[in-house]
Parts: C-alpha cells; sequence; structure tokens
C-alpha cells in the first residue's frame, strides 16, 4: 500500500513535509580523525528492522518500523546536522564535515563538530552525556500497514533533510495524527464491510425461506 507523502511541522521546527524520528547517539573522542582537537560524534541516525513504538490507542501499540534498503534512492545530496531541528547548522555533507554511509544496521552518520561555537558546546554535552539522542527529519516514498501487527513498514525514504542531536525523543505531532486518522477509518470501513456483509446474509436468508414455503 502506497500513500501520498504525508506533510506537517511540530514544535522542534522540521520543515513543512518532513516527519522525525529518535534514535540513540554517542560521542567519538576527538584526536583520531586527523589534526589534534578535532570533535567528531557518531552514532545511528536509523536503525533498520527495529519496531518502535508510535503511539497507543485503545490498549493498542502502533508501530514503525524501516526496512533494510529503505535509503536506497533516498535524496540526501546536502543534509545538516544541528540541535533539535533548529538553529544554526554545525555540519553538513556539503563542506564534508557530516559524513553518512549505510550498513546492514541502519544510517550511520559521523559529524565534526568543532567548526563552530555552537557545534563545540553540543559536543561537550554529549560526552558529558546530557545528550545522548539523535533524531533524523524525512519524508516517506513508500510504506505498508499490517493491520493485525498494527505495524507500519517504511519501505523507502525520498528525502532526507537533516540529523539532529536531540535533548527528548521527538516524533512529528501532525504525521502521528494522520496515523490515528487512518486507524480510525480503517476500522470504520472495516466496520461498514462487516455490516453490509450481515445484511446480505440476512437477504439471502430471507429469500431461501420464501423459496422454501
Amino acid at each position: 500500500m502506497e500513500k501520498p507523502e504525508k506533510t506537517g511541522n511540530d514544535s522542534r521546527q522540521l520543515r513543512k513535509g518532513a516527519m522525525a524520528r529518535s534514535f540513540q547517539m554517542h560521542v567519538r573522542e576527538a584526536g583520531t580523525e586527523g589534526s589534534e582537537g578535532e570533535m567528531w560524534v557518531e552514532g545511528y541516525a536509523a536503525t533498520f528492522d527495529s519496531e518502535t513504538v508510535l503511539f497507543e490507542l485503545d490498549g493498542i501499540e502502533y508501530k514503525e518500523m524501516i526496512c533494510e534498503g529503505a535509503f536506497d534512492g533516498c535524496k540526501m545530496e546536502d543534509v545538516i546536522f544541528n540541535y533539535n531541528h533548529g538553529g544554526k547548522v554545525m555540519a553538513r555533507t556539503r563542506n564534508g564535515t557530516l559524513q553518512l554511509s549505510i550498513d546492514d544496521k541502519g544510517l550511520h552518520i559521523r559529524a565534526r563538530l568543532d567548526g563552530t561555537e555552537e557545534g563545540r558546546r553540543l559536543y561537550e554535552e554529549i560526552k558529558g552525556g546530557y545528550i545522548d539522542r539523535m533524531s533524523f527529519a524525512f519524508t516517506i516514498r513508500e510504506e505498508s500497514y499490517d493491520k493485525d501487527s498494527h505495524l507500519w513498514k517504511i519501505h523507502a525514504v525520498k528525502r532526507l533533510y537533516d540529523v539532529s542531536a536531540v535533548d527528548i525523543p521527538a516524533y512529528d505531532d501532525t504525521s502521528i495524527e494522520a496515523r490515528k486518522d487512518f486507524i480510525l477509518e480503517a476500522e470504520a470501513q472495516e466496520k461498514r464491510e462487516r455490516k453490509a456483509e450481515a445484511e446480505l446474509r440476512k437477504r439471502k436468508l430471507v429469500a431461501a425461506i420464501k423459496l422454501s414455503i
């Protein structure tokens, strides 16, 4: 099942049309990349085949999973690294301070943060364990939903906008509400179909009784 690209804008200043998902990150000690004083952080902005609970509705957990290969063909020519999806750009792919790679685990990022005052401060906060989460802003090209397992699978990411260190894991509220609306409409449609099937069975039974009289 393929659905159109979702739109939304959350409190973390996601650009219009982007969604956000959060994962663990960690700091890598300075000095091992090249010249002394370089401050690099690394982690996974997205991990494959790992279920994440998006929300709970009527006691049911609705989840999402990014499938392996989801970033194949994804547009990521100029991706930035920042904090909470907003503020000053601290690293970017275009000048080589942000490096992206895809392996069998997920989307791995390495960002050099010593180029700006904000980046150096963020590096120390990550190193000190005050910030240890990462989020990425993206749009979806293809996804599917399994109503039995209540699981969305993201098969293809259309565009990657940014990878961001975050203090609290963020989910785009608009996109979550859109998913809830999808669930409620699907359940309503299923009830309508069951009712129609029951009416059809009833009419067939009445017709059979009349023929037997």
